[in-house]
């Protein structure tokens, strides 16, 4: 008796089973089939135009391995990075008064402004992370990463600096007015010291 009650509990067991089976399969046919992420079209709002005036003259393209660590007496968080950046250089027109220019029949003097950077940023697809460790009681620092980005953008603007990247862009912009300023009918282009106070028309 007990034998035959098992034998029904499992038959019905089986069924139900069974019956499960084929309403799932036939849920799955007539279920629609996946859709795609949509994406919502929104509008592009236009904040403010502005006039840019700087002369970039040279880009520099450094990589520098950042290691950064942050350690606590119940564990270290570490990230190692190889930041690959661009550094562009130039001068700012838009500084130049109109005493820094003398002009002749034939002779032009222009006293530029002092270059600057203008410009330092990563290229995300060729900065890469070479190590990320965090410690078994630590819990994860999401902006760990982001400084060890921070540091080796500032770190590249230094090495930059020493590397003579002012030096470069201030020749170069010497050398693309010279020959504006040729092409214009000039001929001869004079250059005062950007750090001199006296105006160009000082002899």
């Amino acid at each position: 008796m007990r034998g035959i009650r098992l034998l029904i509990t499992l038959m019905v067991l089986l069924c139900i089973l069974g019956f499960g089976f084929f309403l799932g399969s036939v849920l799955r046919k007539a279920a629609p089939p996946p859709q795609p992420p949509q994406i919502h079209n929104t509008a592009t709002i236009l904040r403010q135009v502005q006039t840019l005036s700087q002369l970039v003259t040279v880009k520099y393209v450094m990589e520098k391995v950042v290691r950064l660590e942050d350690f606590k007496w119940y564990g270290e968080s570490r990230v190692v990075l190889i930041a690959h950046c661009f550094v562009k250089a130039g001068v700012d027109l838009i500084t130049i008064q109109p005493e820094d220019i003398e002009l002749s029949e034939n002779k032009i003097i222009l006293k530029l402004p002092p270059p600057l950077i203008t410009d330092v940023y990563l290229d995300d697809k060729r900065t890469q992370i070479l190590e990320r460790s965090t410690g078994m009681l630590r819990q994860f620092d999401k902006d760990l990463e982001q400084n060890a980005r921070s540091q080796a953008v500032d770190d590249i603007r230094r090495s930059a600096r020493y590397s003579g990247i002012l030096r470069d862009a201030e020749e170069r912009a010497r050398a693309q007015l010279t020959n504006l300023f040729t092409q214009l009918g000039f001929a001869e282009v004079e250059f005062r010291d950007p750090y001199s106070k006296s105006p160009a028309s000082t002899p």
